[in-house]
């Protein structure tokens, strides 16, 4: 081997080559490798990511397991993807120029007068699809058709629960995520400079934590219909406080500490001590809460969805589907559906949580 090569770091056995600066680059830090090892030493918080993780990634797929649109579809040997391109009835033959309504049989018929064929998902209903042909009186109890049956618009309650799952995670990530944000700027902001900085903020917080969150919410919504965006912008006026206490004690704990003082002696900016030398200490305590945060989150729009001041019944939801099992004892499936789903979500995140806070525990080290 020449010395080019040897400088390189390249180390040539039995044929092969190892290349050691591209593989100690993609190793962790010990110190991650010991959070990463207690975490897998939790297996219930372990497995719960799996598990919670992959309901996740089939969610977001949630338009090619529940719709009332074929996958894929063959017409006069051409193919189509309704899923993904809206096509109008007047390309299959039919006299409408909006978008064809592939279950019925106008259009079916129209299909297979064009020697066509379509493949359609496992569930051919999506979370707004009212089934116009079912048996019986709605809500209509599960069958095949159906798996957990229909809601008393005949709207299939397996589809609403996929994307009631989906758009009840993305809403809480997002919450927690804007409410970290903020938490942690305004914790930060008060522990670090302490005083009278500190003194006006707390009782600020107190202030706004102390208002009716409930209340001032329900009052709020019942003035205009929210949408997704609108109801995550009303709570996160009041979300954001959960983290800042957390913040604000790690900054007063460490904003005096020797290598912070190093720095300000050093003539460094006030944001970025606060950014590169503080915030990291603060950041194993917040990380620990955020799933927590989450839970409450998620809670949070199914218990307003659930009392009628959430999100309009055109959105697929987990506390509407609450709602209407409460309004309808005599369909069961309809509040079981809904309960085991939350019940398992939550549980998940939970499990999660500790096993995070497992991780980031500097007292736990693996025997």
């Amino acid at each position: 081997m020449d010395k080019g090569t040897h400088s390189r770091g390249i180390q040539a056995t039995d044929g092969y080559v190892v290349v050691d600066d591209i593989k100690s680059r993609f190793q962790f830090a010990p110190l991650t490798r010991r959070r990463l090892a207690n975490f897998k030493a939790n297996k219930r918080g372990y497995f719960s990511l799996w598990i919670i993780g992959s309901m996740m990634v089939l969610s977001f797929f949630a338009e090619l397991i529940a719709n009332d649109k074929p996958l894929v579809m063959g017409f006069e040997g051409e193919v189509y993807f309704p899923v993904f391109v809206v096509y109008p009835e007047t390309a299959f033959g039919g006299v409408f120029e909006t978008e064809a309504v592939y279950q019925s049989t106008k259009v079916q018929d129209l299909v297979n007068a064009g020697d066509g064929w379509m493949l359609w998902p496992p569930i051919p209903f999506s979370y707004d699809t009212i089934d116009l042909h079912t048996e019986g009186a709605v809500p209509e109890a599960p069958s095949r058709r159906h798996w957990l049956g229909t809601d008393d618009v005949a709207r299939d309650v397996t589809a609403r629960i996929i994307y009631g799952f989906r758009l009840s995670v993305l809403f809480g990530l997002a919450l927690t995520f804007f409410s970290s944000i903020v938490g942690i700027t305004v914790g930060a902001t008060q522990g670090y400079f302490g005083g009278l900085v500190d003194l006006i903020g707390q009782r600020v917080v107190e202030i706004w934590a102390g208002l009716p969150t409930l209340f001032v919410i329900i009052i709020l919504t019942s003035l205009f219909e929210p949408n997704p965006i609108a109801l995550l912008v009303l709570l996160l006026l009041f979300n954001w406080m959960a983290l800042v206490a957390v913040v604000r004690a790690e900054f007063l704990r460490t904003r005096n500490f020797d290598y912070v003082n190093a720095a300000r002696a050093l003539g460094e900016k006030d944001f970025i001590i606060m950014w590169r030398y503080v915030l990291p200490n603060a950041m194993v305590a917040t990380l620990t809460f955020l799933p927590f945060l989450l839970n409450g989150s998620i809670t949070t729009l199914t218990s307003l969805d659930f009392l009628g001041f959430g999100l309009p019944t055109s959105y697929p939801s987990l506390g509407e589907l609450l709602a209407q099992g409460k309004a309808n004892i005599q369909a069961p499936w309809l509040g079981l559906s809904g309960f085991f789903t939350l019940a398992v979500m939550l549980t998940l995140l939970v499990f999660v949580g500790e096993g995070v806070r497992d991780a980031f525990d500097p007292r736990r080290s693996l025997t």
